[in-house]
């Protein structure tokens, strides 16, 4: 017990949280709320560090900006962080501003929850050709990531959005969707004027397997139905299925709102035609991609994407898909690959690169021979991989809480435990780090900006209420100004 983080008398335990996105936020919710904490065993002081200068990371810089369901998170969110029993601590970069070592040194856990930015890789020819792009990259141009360009080039008429998951549902909707309909979000002024010049007509989302076996939910597929002035193109040899397929859609109620959706709007499709859109959104299933390739149909070398082939596959029986050896080429001038997210490595921590993940057993991260690290942990994306809603990083966030929990006695105590000792040294190497103060700050600021744009454009009957600050400078300036 002598090297126990609990034997210093009557201070509490001290904890850093690394990445301050749901994952985070959650975990250290669910740490001041345990039955530990709350039945005075011990007390508990919680820094949540965040690479941006704002916090919500996925929420702000992962999802697209109409999706029905952000403001309820964000507010969620809010409160959690509103209390004042967690302090933020944002525009911090774990592996430049702070080690390691450094979090050894001040706190007895840490916990990382960085998620997982990155796009999978799509292992085809061709991918390196101009014009093909990674889903999450233009995720994190639209949601006005503050590390990546302003510009973005919209200039394909035809588009292919290979996947079948959330992802490549709002990106594809972000890229159909007239730029006027975003107004209403906090979309970034450069994101709008790019989208508003978008000379898109058809963009075309391609999935591997069938309608069955999609992996988008059914409140992200209703929300392609809401595009104004855009047409959904559904395909009737897509819709043949298998036992497995039709075994899924009797049991599962989420699959069964989904098929029934899609064939709904199949029928739909072919009664219209009376004026047709200017856009249209094109779901294709059963198309594995093979190769894209340039206008001499080259998939090596520095030309630019002219179009993209796929094999036609059939449903097996079981809900996969084998091979047909039938090819159909499709012509796009881009292709977005939105196949899912891959997490990046951390300093001084293993990596199991295949998987994108921080090793760990429940949480508890893994040294190189298997071995739990004493005192750190992980959650979210980088816990488990990319998969899942939100919501299921509360039940990753209570798993890794238990095991710092039960490992709380035996936790290597931080040297130096004050909590103004990290403020100190921040300031000592001249991060400029920002604050929750600081975040309602720019949280206002954005408001205001929204209010402005309405006022002064009263006349188009648009109510923005808030537009997004995206130069990480801007948003340090604000955060780190002084009250009026």
């Amino acid at each position: 017990m002598s090297n126990s983080a609990e034997t210093t008398p009557k201070r509490p335990l001290r904890v850093a949280i690394v990445g301050a996105g749901p994952a985070g936020v959650y975990a250290a919710d669910i740490l001041t709320k345990s039955n530990e904490v709350k039945d005075g065993d011990f007390e508990v002081s919680i820094d949540l560090f965040e690479a941006y200068p704002a916090p919500y990371g996925l929420i702000r810089y992962g999802v697209a900006p109409d999706h029905p369901r952000i403001k309820g998170i964000v507010n969620a969110l809010h409160k959690v962080l509103d209390r004042g029993d967690i302090r933020f601590l944002g525009n911090v970069t774990y592996g430049r501003d702070l080690k390691l070592h450094d979090f050894r040194a001040f706190y007895d856990a840490v916990i990382f929850s960085t998620g997982a930015i990155k796009d999978a890789d799509l292992n085809i020819p061709g991918v390196e050709l101009e014009g093909s792009y990674g889903g999450a990259d233009f995720v994190s141009w639209y949601d006005g990531h503050p590390d990546v360009s302003r510009d973005w080039p919209l200039d394909a008429k035809e588009i292919a959005v290979i996947g079948n998951g959330n992802v490549a549902l709002d990106v594809a909707r972000m890229l159909v969707k007239h730029a006027d309909e975003l107004l209403s979000t906090e979309i970034p002024d450069n994101v709008y004027r790019t989208l508003k010049n978008s000379p898109v007509t058809d963009v075309h989302v391609f999935g591997r397997r069938g309608p069955a076996q999609v992996k988008f939910t059914p409140l992200e597929l209703r929300e392609l139905s809401h595009a104004k002035d855009v047409d959904i193109v559904l395909y009737p040899e897509d819709f043949e299925f298998d036992e497995a397929s039709e075994e899924a859609i009797r049991t599962n109620n989420q699959t069964k709102t989904m098929v029934n959706t899609m064939t709904n709007w199949l029928v739909e499709e072919h009664a219209e035609a009376e004026v047709p859109s200017s856009r249209r959104l094109h779901l294709h299933f059963l198309h594995s991609p093979v190769e894209i390739y340039d206008a001499a149909g080259n998939a090596a070398g520095n030309g630019k994407v002219a179009g993209i082939k796929f094999e036609r596959m059939q449903l097996d029986g079981t809900g996969n898909v084998k091979g047909t050896g039938e090819y159909i080429d499709y012509p796009v001038q881009a292709v977005y690959r939105a196949i899912g997210y891959h997490g990046s490595p951390l300093d001084e921590l293993e990596y199991d690169a295949k998987a994108g993940v921080i090793p760990n057993e429940g949480g508890r991260v893994l040294d190189a021979a298997g071995n739990p690290v004493p005192g750190i942990y992980a959650t979210g994306w980088i816990k488990r991989g990319p998969v899942g809603l939100i919501g299921h990083t509360k039940g990753d966030a209570l798993e890794t809480i238990g095991c710092l929990l039960e490992d709380r006695l035996t936790l290597p105590p931080a040297q130096n435990p004050d909590p103004h000792a990290i403020i100190a040294l921040l300031e000592e190497r001249g991060v400029e780090y920002t604050t929750w103060e600081g975040w309602n700050r720019l949280d206002a600021h954005e408001a205001a900006l929204g209010k402005a744009w309405t006022e002064a454009q009263a006349d188009t009957g648009v109510v923005r209420e808030r537009v997004k600050v995206v130069p990480r400078e801007e948003m340090i300036r604000i955060s780190r100004s002084a009250e009026d």
